[in-house]
């Protein structure tokens, strides 16, 4: 009897075991559901066995790909699917190995903004680079705005985050002002911009204000980096969707790439080399230009089409209107470098940096910018779009708006 009784408390023990896990499980479940909302797809199967018997059936059987080959049909989800394996939540990824995602659009701009932070001043501190960027992002969202100047808007924000700015590039001038009289030579980066605008007077020995150096640094910050992060974006994205360009820069790449030794880092020389991959990137900025147009200011009375437009009137023109202009570009939506070969496009018909004596000062420092990282990645990467047919959105410059995720598959990795 004592015997009996035992074997039925176990027995009950371990019903009581079994009901808590399965409480305890559907409680997970439901806890799961309401934090992580995008799960995959698929099915956890029994309580605490899960699918694991049907798992290892598929093994058994001489079939061990059938069991994710089954539920990627039911799923409808090519790359990846949920499931409860050996009493784990498991996702299962279906996809190939050696793909790296990335989001093109905030990595390039991140690269883009260190660097002319490098350039430009020298600073490598990344928390501060962080900080300067996140204000930079705020700062241009407001530059096309409507001028409602109250707590919420984005010409508020964007005037708090300048005045924040132009406070961190104070203190950076003056440290670099006090190294420089003191003249401590050994940890002074004597080259870069900052140290140049500090130390070089006017042709009537005067030396630049403060607020004045200030404010060169805070425009070349801006121009020195968020359209060339249009450029590359756009680039990548059309070299993603037009497989037979790439294999051209990919072969005018290779080719600059073994003249050079091992470490040997690209010369001027070779950046003439690049005169496909330039049209390449001249045709990327023609379709979706950086800049989509510029306002300017009528300084005395002008006549324009047959019309009088008074003095101090605002003027605004568009590049992507006369950049899609069929009159000047041929089937102007068909990507085609070769508009850049020769003589190239009729003047004033192409005008990403502006034209005339008001082009953009920055064309050629985005012209190696741009070429350099296309040398690195096109002869390191070939990739593919997340989302095909990605919506561009312009605000005030054309950015995907997701970012433009991408997979990344190295050469080397094929090789």
């Amino acid at each position: 009897m004592a015997a009996l009784l035992m074997i039925l408390f176990a027995a009950a023990l371990i019903l009581l075991i079994v009901v808590v896990l399965v409480l305890v499980n559907i409680i997970i479940r439901k806890i799961t559901r309401k934090v992580y909302l995008n799960l995959p797809p698929g099915s956890y199967g029994w309580p605490i066995v899960g699918e694991t018997l049907e798992f290892l059936g598929a093994g058994l059987d001489g079939t061990p790909e059938k069991f994710i080959k089954d539920r990627k049909e039911k799923y409808k989800s090519p790359q990846v699917f949920k499931t409860s394996l050996m009493g784990e939540h498991m996702a299962v990824l279906c996809g190939t190995a050696g793909k790296e995602e990335v989001k093109v659009f905030p990595t390039i701009k991140s690269y883009t903004f260190e660097l002319a932070c490098r350039l430009f001043m020298s600073l490598e501190d990344p928390v501060q680079i962080s900080n300067l960027a996140s204000l930079f992002n705020i700062f241009l969202k407001g530059i096309i705005s409507i001028h409602f100047n109250f707590p919420g808007t984005r010409f508020y924000n964007a005037k708090k985050a300048t005045s924040a700015i132009k406070n961190q590039l104070e203190k950076i001038v003056r440290q670099r002002r006090a190294a420089l009289e003191q003249n401590k030579m050994f940890n002074v980066p004597h080259k870069d911009l900052l140290s140049h605008l500090l130390v070089t007077p006017d042709e009537n020995g005067k030396f630049m204000s403060e607020s004045v150096i200030v404010n060169n640094i805070l425009m070349l910050l801006f121009a020195g980096h968020d359209t060339s992060s249009v450029a590359i974006t756009m680039v990548m994205k059309n070299l993603a969707q037009l497989p037979q360009i790439y294999d051209k820069v990919l072969r005018e790449q290779n080719e600059i790439a073994t003249s050079k030794g091992a470490g040997e880092f690209l010369q001027w020389e070779d950046i003439q080399k690049m005169r496909y991959s330039w049209n390449v990137v001249c045709e990327a900025t023609r379709i979706s230009p950086p800049v989509t147009g510029a306002f300017r200011e009528a300084l005395t009375d002008i006549s324009y089409a047959g019309y009088h437009i008074p003095k101090g009137w605002k003027l605004y023109w568009s590049s992507s209107l006369t950049h899609g202009d069929p009159s000047l570009f041929e089937d102007p939506t068909n990507f085609d470098p070769s508009r850049f070969e020769g003589a190239g496009p009729a003047p004033f018909s192409y005008v990403p940096f502006g034209g005339g004596p008001r082009m953009c000062l920055g064309k050629e420092f985005a012209r190696l910018e741009i070429l350099i990282f296309l040398h690195n990645i096109v002869t390191r990467f070939r990739w593919d779009l997340v989302i095909p047919g990605e919506k561009i959105a312009y605000d005030p410059m054309p950015i995907p708006v997701e970012g433009l995720p991408i997979r990344l598959h190295s050469h080397s990795a094929h090789a």
